[in-house]
């Protein structure tokens, strides 16, 4: 078990005890232990039961707790208090908004347990009069009750890897002798998924059989079976004869606009039988469009008369921009991810820990930038040819400013400019704070440009085509946020940032080692976009990368 997985066990028992009004004393206790190990550095699992206890502010009585759960996976105090905690109480912790304090009052004044009684109780502003609501706080619950109730069985492209991994290993040694292909939104690397679509040659009474061997509960009312697991995502099968395999295949992975001018195409018979999912391709002399960059219909006039660029590959990811250390809320040293990054073949790092604003991430105040600019010092000596940057993540205020100022920014070979504070705006307002950002001189790349985390938060409303028209005229650079949480900025946008010449950087936001592999889910949205390797920044190798910098330095003025 990872140390935030422990914490997050720890976390949830702090709130169940807060809610049935336990002591006060013992809930903080455990909600410091879980604060203290989600920021361990050292996994608990490699270390005895005595450094464990020794940790400071765990001690025996913990540490005997994270053992057992080490041990388990379960931790008894916590599964007594879920077995006496409603269903419906429990998941609205899941709603963003809503702490114990809110929850008690919503349970035991309202006598509500349910997340469908409580959005009809906001529908019908039962919550305004009750202490710690009012009406702006009950929208807001109520908006976060509709986000959540319309994302039930949604799935982030990452968490459906290996469902599919799964399900493809399953496929092959069961029904070896037929054909199987994992199609629909997950092979157009769609960053959520609602369903998974599955293309089999398998029978249906051979195939039925075997799902309901394994629990599943079907559903034939379709034309698809369908069946879902325990976390309630839906697996739609098509069953198909070997002749119709390719072409249902390539009818699901398009989109229907997409699908529906394929359709249309002058030389097109869908009657026939292909032998591959090219000769559907041959047939119309249109060359090979990728399932990702099926989308908008307008491709497919673009690749027969212009052709398409190659994409841009994880391969193309020479260098990690966008990373915390331990300086801010990292979970590792500037050297360890250094060393990390150097051993899988890139050329350079750049940290970019949190600005001094982000409090809470531990954000550096300026004695504390200048030791970390002499470890790094240090270091690029130690690791030459390896070049580590000096980054910041400057928070966005409120009025659009940086939260540091210019001769401290100065010090920084690249300021990602960012918004973490009063996300709730007005569009008005969050184009007020990110043009401001944009235009301060300091500013090298816009982060997470909306703020939203895909399934939980939308983020705040922009306008992106004056954000982007913005950035080219500042040279400030696009982040597209690789956190499969994030993927923001949104992939729908990118093409007209390539029109306008605005470059585009696949950054991992790393707050560990393995957060470099997030990269990967950046370049898979960045191809639906047909954003090539030229056209984003951390794909510029060590040289191209330093003018860069020199060029926005001379940018300052």
């Amino acid at each position: 078990m990872h140390n935030y997985e422990i914490a997050e066990y720890f976390n949830l028992l702090a709130k169940l005890m807060d809610i049935h009004g336990e002591n006060a004393f013992k809930i903080k206790s455990y909600s410091n232990a879980a604060y203290t190990l989600d920021r361990l550095n050292d996994p608990l699992e490699a270390m005895s039961p005595a450094q464990i206890a020794g940790i400071r502010g765990i001690g025996d009585a913990l540490a005997q707790k994270i053992v057992d759960l080490l041990a388990t996976k379960k931790l008894q105090i916590l599964e007594d208090y879920i077995e006496k905690t409603p269903a419906g109480i429990l998941e609205m912790l899941k709603i963003k908004g809503l702490g114990p304090k809110k929850i008690i009052t919503i349970w035991k004044e309202l006598g509500i347990e349910s997340i469908g009684e409580l959005l009809y109780a906001c529908e019908e502003n039962r919550l305004i009069n009750y202490k710690g609501f009012g009406a702006k706080t009950q929208q807001s619950i109520q908006d976060a009750l509709n986000y959540y109730l319309q994302n039930q069985g949604s799935f982030l492209y990452q968490q459906v890897q290996d469902i599919v991994a799964q399900i493809e290993n399953a496929l092959s040694i069961q029904f070896p002798n037929n054909q199987h292909q994992v199609s629909g939104h997950y092979k157009r690397q769609m960053e959520t998924l609602d369903f998974l679509d599955i293309v089999t040659t398998t029978s249906h009474t051979v195939l039925s059989d075997w799902l309901a061997s394994k629990g599943f509960i079907l559903d034939t009312t379709n034309d698809y079976l369908s069946c879902k697991g325990p976390d309630q995502f839906e697996l739609r099968w098509h069953i198909v004869t070997e002749s119709q395999f390719y072409i249902q295949d390539f009818s699901l992975a398009c989109s229907p606009a997409f699908w529906l001018a394929w359709q249309q195409l002058p030389n097109f018979n869908h009657q026939i039988p292909f032998p591959s999912e090219l000769a559907i391709f041959e047939q119309v002399q249109i060359p090979f469009i990728p399932s990702a960059q099926r989308e908008d219909p307008s491709i497919i006039q673009q690749a027969k008369t212009k052709g398409l660029n190659p994409s841009i590959q994880t391969s193309d990811i020479k260098g990690i921009i966008h990373s915390h250390s331990t300086w801010s809320d990292g979970l590792h040293t500037i050297e360890q991810m250094a060393v990390a990054a150097k051993a899988q073949g890139l050329e350079y790092l750049v940290i970019s820990d949190h600005s001094k604003s982000a409090f809470y991430a531990n954000g550096l105040q300026e004695d504390r930038i200048r030791a970390q600019h002499k470890e790094i010092d240090a270091l690029n000596k130690k690791l030459a040819p390896f070049v580590i940057f000096k980054s910041i993540e400057s928070d966005i205020l409120n009025d659009g400013s940086l939260d540091y100022p210019d001769e401290i920014l100065e010090l920084f070979d690249i300021v990602i400019a960012s918004v973490h504070s009063n996300l709730k705006m007005t569009e008005e307002k969050a184009m007020m704070r990110l043009m401001n950002a944009i235009e301060n001189p300091y500013t090298s790349i816009l982060g997470h440009a909306t703020g939203r985390l895909l399934l939980s938060r939308k983020g705040y409303p922009i306008n992106h085509e004056a954000i982007i028209k913005a950035c080219a005229a500042n040279d400030v650079v696009i982040e597209l946020n690789a956190h499969p949480r994030r993927l923001d900025m949104d992939w729908r946008y990118i093409g007209q940032a390539m029109q306008e010449d605005v470059l585009i950087s696949i950054n991992p936001d790393a707050h560990a080692i393995d957060g470099f592999d997030d990269c990967a889910y950046g370049v898979l949205v960045a191809q639906k976009a047909g954003l090539t390797a030229a056209q984003n920044l951390s794909s510029f190798s060590l040289a191209e990368m330093m003018e860069f910098i020199s060029y926005q330095q001379a940018k300052r003025g």
